[in-house]
């Protein structure tokens, strides 16, 4: 693929996961996807002959690398496990908060509307949560309990998301931030 190809369908990513954080799976129709990445229609058959979920399982994927590429940065630059969480948190709700409360987690809106109806979205929505606790675990892994912790923090980190976007307030960032220091001390 040259690279106006790659360009276009870069676009017509970009534009899917805006749509999608601000709408979820039923948010990011063909049609808004098209008018947001300015992408001709038929771009978009031919990078995702798959279709909707063809294009909506590989934006989940990339934002997951990308979410995953931050915490991994966020890891490497904390001295503790709850410097590192709660850096994590300030990082997630500084975007929530500068989108207007608007863009959350990509990945929890697809999960509760398609994951059980649909296999390729329930698949790429696991295998993006299982990627993230793999990087939670890996700066946990001096805990006998990192398995269990790395999934109680990501149950927490993304509740809290869940929460402080219905609210529009940083309140349930915070008071998870305080609960998960007390868990990690």
């Amino acid at each position: 693929m040259g690279q106006k190809g790659t360009e276009t369908r870069n676009r017509l990513l970009d534009a899917t996961r805006e749509l999608v954080e601000t709408g979820g799976y039923a948010g990011a129709g063909l049609n808004q996807v098209v008018a947001v990445s300015g992408a001709p229609r038929g771009s978009l058959y031919f990078h995702f002959p798959g279709g909707k979920d063809q294009l909506v399982g590989e934006t989940l994927r990339r934002a997951g690398r990308a979410i995953d590429g931050d915490l991994a940065e966020l890891a490497a630059a904390s001295a503790s496990a709850e410097e590192f969480v709660t850096g994590v948190l300030r990082h997630l709700g500084d975007q929530l908060e500068a989108s207007g409360w608007r863009r959350g987690c990509p990945v929890a809106t697809v999960a509760l509307e398609t994951a059980a109806t649909s296999d390729p979205l329930h698949a790429a929505c696991s295998d993006v949560y299982a990627s993230w606790e793999a990087t939670l675990r890996a700066r946990l892994a001096d805990r006998a309990d990192a398995d269990d912790l790395a999934l109680t923090v990501l149950a927490l980190v993304e509740g809290a998301l869940l929460l402080a976007r219905a609210h529009r307030s940083r309140a349930p960032l915070d008071a998870v931030a305080r609960r998960i220091g007390a868990l990690l001390a």
